[in-house]
């Protein structure tokens, strides 16, 4: 039976990016999310050639496609900053991720899209974004950049998905953008998922806006929040208040096939629990 979903988690690439696909294989992931670089820094040294080549070597090996990997960007990069210093330096950081994930040969590179720091409208912030994201594209090749929606804590955007498709609209080139759908931040935004009839709406909501063209990945987190309380607190897969039966939908949506669905779930030691049992889940 061919494989048509891809499941892994966000792996560490301590020691060098040609780590994560070796981590991945660890706990039986068909796809997996990494940094580039640390997430935590706003500078990083460029990759070494030697790096990149062990780092396609050792995803063949495993035999994950670079088209099942999901870079995530560093979290300290706000796209949609009011500060027009804060920005620059957010889309020069942004610049060199997309480079690296180019460098890697990989397809993504998925962000969340930014934050109005209560200082503009959000309509205002998602102009923003969209004009970063047009600089970036502008000066780099090929690689995805796929907008995550926000659980819309504080005062981030993208919790919405009236508000992915704004700054969809405003992206010159549709080509080279994408969705990433987290499940937990779905919920915290007031998107129910915990029933047949409840997750059919809740995507049928996403199609009508947004569209299932643009999705390229999926986090799948259960919630220590509850619907739409607009906490972004992840937990364990069936252990939180969306609960098992999301995510039996999920694994059984063809709709979501042939993309990376990565576990971010709060206790990295039962992941390989946490994909078979996803896995599991799968009828027929």
């Amino acid at each position: 039976m061919k494989l048509k979903k891809f499941v892994g988690a966000h792996v560490s690439s301590a020691g060098g990016v040609f780590n994560a696909p070796l981590n991945a294989e660890k706990i039986g992931a068909k796809a997996f999310a990494l940094f580039t670089k640390n997430q935590r820094q706003w500078k990083a040294r460029p990759l070494k050639e030697e790096d990149v080549e062990k780092f396609k070597e050792n995803l063949k090996k495993v035999g994950i496609s670079p088209d099942h990997v999901l870079p995530h960007d560093s979290y300290l990069i706000n796209l949609g900053s009011p500060d027009k210093e804060k920005r620059r330096k957010s889309i020069e950081a942004f610049v060199d991720e997309v480079e690296r994930c180019y460098q890697l040969g990989l397809k993504y590179l998925n962000f969340h899209p930014g934050s109005s720091l209560g200082k503009v409208s959000e309509d205002e912030c998602l102009k923003i974004v969209s004009e970063s994201i047009n600089e970036a594209l502008s000066r780099t090749k090929e690689v995805i950049l796929v907008i995550e929606n926000t659980a819309g804590q504080g005062s981030n955007v993208g919790y919405r998905f009236e508000h992915i498709a704004r700054i969809i609209e405003l992206v010159e080139d549709k080509s080279r953008i994408g969705v990433c759908l987290d499940t937990c931040h779905m919920f915290a935004a007031g998107y129910d998922i915990r029933t047949p009839e409840a997750y059919e709406r809740t995507m049928k909501e996403f199609d009508d806006v947004v569209g299932f063209k643009y999705l390229k990945g999926m986090h799948l987190n259960d919630a220590k929040s509850t619907l739409g309380s607009r906490v972004d607190r992840h937990h364990s897969i069936g252990k939180g208040n969306i609960g098992l039966e999301a995510f039996r939908l999920i694994m059984n949506d063809d709709r979501l096939n042939d993309i990376p669905l990565i576990l971010e779930t709060i206790d990295p030691s039962i992941w390989k629990e946490e994909i078979e049992l996803l896995y599991s889940l799968v009828e027929g």
